[in-house]
């Protein structure tokens, strides 16, 4: 687990969206286990897929591939549901980041209730931590979800950057906060969700967090500049803006 003020930042790329496009033909391309592959050539240290409940992008075959054939870490994104707890058992993957969920939702629209959750969150986290999988809970950054996300047994927080990326006034300082507090309660912190080249600067000089898991914008982007190309000049972003507050 990295500490409090840690140097080091790294990159997880979201793939989903490689398989949205796959999904919208029905064929096998764009295939989203290359995607996760250039990801990684191109400096990525992690891969984040999303197994929804519909299968409305990754599939359960997608999830088998990449944790076999890509060799860096793969974080299982999911919903806390009896299906999805025994598939994550079973694939045992580098970790599991556990999200609300809605069919009717375009994309994940805010952190988990994790205080008003804590019983039935607890029973998940614990048997996902028994097969060996780091527990992520994706939480807005509320000092209440924080505490709540270090009573139930997570060994991480990500804290959802949504509210930040739509320019609400005072996001950033209470991404600050949150960082701080979860870094000392022993949380390791990430955040993600609508960062981009424009608005990332600001949340990766946030000294405790050591991970931005980052999809939706590097694969939009990707149609114009390439994969390689803009996973590459988002890590650059990254580290100049964590080096800025390192000296």
């Amino acid at each position: 687990m990295t500490g409090p003020g840690s140097k080091i930042l790294r990159l997880g790329v979201n793939i989903d969206h490689v398989a949205t496009l796959r999904n919208a033909r029905g064929g096998s391309g764009p295939d989203p286990v290359a995607a996760a592959a250039l990801a990684v050539a191109a400096g990525a240290d992690g891969i984040t897929a999303h197994l929804r409940e519909d299968r409305r992008h990754i599939r359960d075959a997608d999830l088998a591939r990449l944790r076999a054939e890509i060799r860096a870490p793969l974080n299982m994104e999911m919903a806390a549901t009896e299906e999805m707890v025994a598939i994550a058992c079973d694939l045992r993957p580098h970790a599991c980041c556990i999200v609300p969920e809605r069919r009717e939702e375009v994309t994940t629209e805010g952190g988990l209730d994790v205080s008003g959750q804590a019983a039935s969150l607890a029973p998940s986290v614990a048997t996902l931590r028994a097969r060996g999988c780091r527990v992520s809970l994706f939480i807005d950054p509320d000092p209440r979800q924080v505490a709540a996300a270090a009573a139930v047994g997570a060994a991480v927080v990500e804290l959802h950057t949504g509210a930040y990326a739509e320019g609400v006034d005072g996001e950033i300082t209470r991404l600050r906060e949150a960082a701080r507090q979860a870094a000392s309660l022993g949380l390791e912190v990430h955040a993600g969700h609508g960062l981009s080249f424009g608005n990332v600067a600001p949340v990766a000089a946030i000294p405790e967090i050591a991970e931005l898991n980052i999809g939706h914008f590097l694969i939009g982007q990707a149609v114009f500049d390439g994969l390689e190309s803009v996973v590459r000049e988002m890590r650059a972003l990254m580290l100049a803006a964590r080096a800025s507050i390192s000296g």
